[in-house]
């Protein structure tokens, strides 16, 4: 039997780093891809890479026309083995992460949440779509929930390890612990609140939820007088300055603004 391929030290190295500092399993292989590939470009051993060598594949990729995101996500992982794997951080600003340009969220009209609810396939997808916008939770953090994170005591959602590997509350509305109810009673889920068709160990894919659902929640909110610091925890936002980005795409705040104009004293009509 043949012996297994030895993994390089360097790269042992920089997968006991990443794994020491929380990264999950995703971001470590794109950071190993990166490495990998900028190597490959400046045909360099990854111990001979320098900042000057990253900055240098960088502007290789944005000549390939390749996107703001998909760039940063390479010198995210450059920066990464440079400045950490390396100990090499004395020039690591010559690898710059480039700024994206911040579109408004898409919004739905309470009307078309509703059509797509009912559109979903299936009492499952339903439910499910019901849950990401009725509570306000990432795709990934819906498909995530277990049987036991709902707590109809409290009238909360246990998110656990959501974004930035963070536990947090999600609030349970009457309405939406009904359509819950009404779901289990069909089912009977066993561990995952929304098994995945190819057996009850694997919860559904995030895939099939709509991103848009939970910034129309957020909108929604706004609209009905949530303060924004409120639905700032509900959203399970770190800065304030991430949920308000949902004032700018709310109409009835803009149409609730008093112009000064309104407030000016009666002006003396011309002769």
């Amino acid at each position: 039997m043949a012996d297994a391929p030895q993994i390089h030290p360097l790269r042992q190295r920089m997968i006991e780093d990443m794994t020491l500092r929380g990264l999950n399993s995703a971001s470590q292989k794109t950071y190993i891809r990166a490495v990998r590939a900028c190597c490959s470009h400046l045909r360099r051993r990854p111990d001979e890479l320098t900042a000057e060598d990253a900055r240098s594949f960088l502007l290789h990729l944005q000549r390939r026309g390749l996107s703001i995101g998909s760039i940063n996500r390479h010198a995210s992982g450059l920066r990464f083995f440079l400045r950490v794997t390396l100990g090499a951080s004395a020039e690591i600003d010559r690898v710059p992460i480039l700024k994206e340009r911040r579109a408004l969220p898409a919004v739905l009209t309470p009307e078309e949440v509703a059509r797509i609810i009912t559109a979903a396939p299936g009492l499952k997808y339903r439910t499910a779509i019901s849950v990401t916008y009725g509570a306000g939770l990432r795709a990934s953090e819906t498909a995530s929930l277990k049987v036991s994170n709902i707590d109809s005591s409290a009238m909360t959602i246990a998110i656990e390890q959501g974004k930035g590997r963070k536990d947090r509350k999600a609030k349970l509305s009457p309405q939406l612990l009904a359509t819950l109810r009404a779901w289990w009673l069909a089912e009977r889920p066993k561990v995952w609140l929304f098994p995945s068709r190819s057996g009850v160990l694997n919860p559904i894919s995030p895939r099939q939820l709509s991103r848009p659902l939970r910034h129309s929640f957020a909108t929604h909110l706004l609209d009905a007088g949530v303060d924004v610091r409120v639905i700032q925890v509900m959203l399970g936002h770190s800065k304030l300055e991430t949920t308000s980005i949902y004032t700018q795409v709310s109409p009835k705040l803009m149409q609730a603004a008093q112009s000064p104009y309104d407030s000016l004293p009666p002006l003396d009509t011309p002769p």
